[in-house]
């Protein structure tokens, strides 16, 4: 890594007696930073689905819009992974920094001028760039976790940082119906996002710091005299890897790590198809109002918070760290509540409100522990990577086929064609994750 991005140079030890103080300090102080940054990511990710209704209001198809927004999903999905790569090599601080902040400018570009929404093709374009952007944001989050919080507590504590998503996610509504309240244009859900992402930006700089050692500390894993168990760990480990090292030493040639990243697509299918979908699908089939379709869209996203930190307690508590049984019974009972939300007729919102809201509760555990898994399975210094190459098979995989797939299927045969693509990937994503059982109990095992 060339310039500023190097990680932080590791400093001469503080004293014994000031080690105590400065790590609950700072551990607080980069929690809450990866926290409110990553929450500022989604204000500018997921904005795009609540300008549909308006643009099919304009002329747009479903299959057009839904063209538009794979744009993000296949530039995060790639990004994800291949700057997860250039992530664990770079200083967290900046690295997540930059990235909010060069989001936040594409998508206030993309409300504030004319011609960014005039055709699908420029949308396509501002949308890749930006999910491009976004692919900064998870891959150093995973670093600053790896090195301040030990094997553990770390299922916890991701378990908690996981619902910055669902804040994040979840103020997209609210914070378009208050723009759409003070700038009366439906293209306040890009400016009026972004400029908010910008000031993120910068609380992300101030608030986050590499690693322990750069502030003078030792190893998370010295200090709390807890080590990872799925790896023989090495003191190596606290050095820089190398990108070959990283992708072949400890990814590509990871069984288990392939086999949550397949089931990661379906994961993703299933949480974008419903959510991407939702404001176009209320509207048009549920009449719901822009402002109805907006808070269901955020207690959607709300509703994965109690949900995502149940699902990490109960795979630690009654299932003894085993993610896999989860992630089935998680995915079996979103199926249902798909199911109903599917086939309640117009004329019920309290119906649909609530199977979105059980949706949200039961599909953010799965995509959490995925993400939990990966990192369980390597390195530290390979965080980052492994992250990245989950989620390039749930966005490249899973969330492009929520976008053009299912817009594709409801414009040729309606509705009932995108909720049967929904189903069947509850379905696929749980028996790929049965296949992993026993490999995760041996490896369980091994540790």
């Amino acid at each position: 890594m060339i310039g500023f991005l190097k990680p932080a140079p590791h400093k001469d030890e503080i004293g014994e007696e000031k080690k105590d103080g400065e790590y609950k300090r700072l551990r607080f102080q980069v929690f809450i930073g990866i926290f409110i940054g990553y929450a500022g990511y989604y204000l500018v990710r997921k904005n795009f689905t609540l300008a549909m209704p308006s643009l099919i209001e304009e002329g747009y198809s479903k299959t057009e819009l839904g063209f538009a927004l794979s744009g993000v999903a296949i530039a995060y999905g790639l990004s994800k992974f291949i700057m997860g790569s250039v992530s664990d090599r770079s200083n967290a601080r900046y690295f997540m920094s930059i990235g909010l902040m060069a989001s936040a400018f594409t998508m206030i570009a993309m409300g504030t001028m004319a011609w960014a929404t005039s055709t699908v093709m420029i949308m396509f374009c501002l949308l890749l760039v930006n999910g491009w952007f976004q692919g900064m944001g998870w891959p150093p989050s995973g670093r600053v976790m790896v090195h301040w919080f030990s094997p553990s507590e770390r299922g916890t504590k991701m378990a908690i940082w996981n619902v910055a998503h669902n804040i994040g996610g979840g103020l997209v509504g609210p914070l378009a119906v208050l723009g759409m309240a003070i700038f009366a244009d439906y293209h306040a859900v890009f400016y009026f996002h972004g400029m908010i992402a910008v000031l993120i930006a910068i609380f992300i700089y101030l608030a986050v710091r590499d690693t322990p050692q750069s502030q003078g500390l030792p190893t998370i894993e010295e200090y709390h005299q807890n080590y990872p168990t799925a790896f023989e760990y090495h003191e190596a480990h606290e050095k820089e890897f190398s990108a070959k090292q990283i992708f072949f030493d400890y990814v590509l040639n990871n069984k288990l790590l392939w086999a949550i990243a397949v089931a990661n697509a379906f994961v993703y299918l299933v949480r974008y198809g419903v959510l991407d979908w939702a404001p176009t699908y209320l509207s048009e089939v549920k009449d719901f109002s822009f402002a109805e379709t907006g808070w269901a869209y955020a207690l959607y996203e709300w509703a994965g918070i109690p949900g995502t930190i149940i699902c990490g307690w109960v795979s630690d508590r009654y299932f003894k760290a085993h993610r896999s049984p989860v992630l089935i019974i998680f995915m079996m009972i979103t199926m249902v509540c798909v199911l109903v939300y599917w086939l309640n007729p117009a004329g019920n919102p309290a119906l649909d409100i609530a199977m979105l809201i059980i949706i949200g509760f039961f599909i953010y555990g799965p995509v959490m522990l995925i993400g939990l898994f990966a990192l369980d399975l390597v390195p530290k210094k390979a965080a980052g990577t492994a992250a990245g190459f989950t989620g390039l098979f749930g966005y490249v995989g899973g969330a492009v086929s929520a976008n053009v797939v299912i817009g594709y299927a409801v414009d040729m045969a309606g509705w009932d064609a995108g909720f049967g693509l929904i189903l069947g990937a509850c379905i696929m994503s749980m028996v790929l994750v049965a296949f992993t059982l026993k490999a995760e109990q041996r490896a369980n095992a091994i540790g």
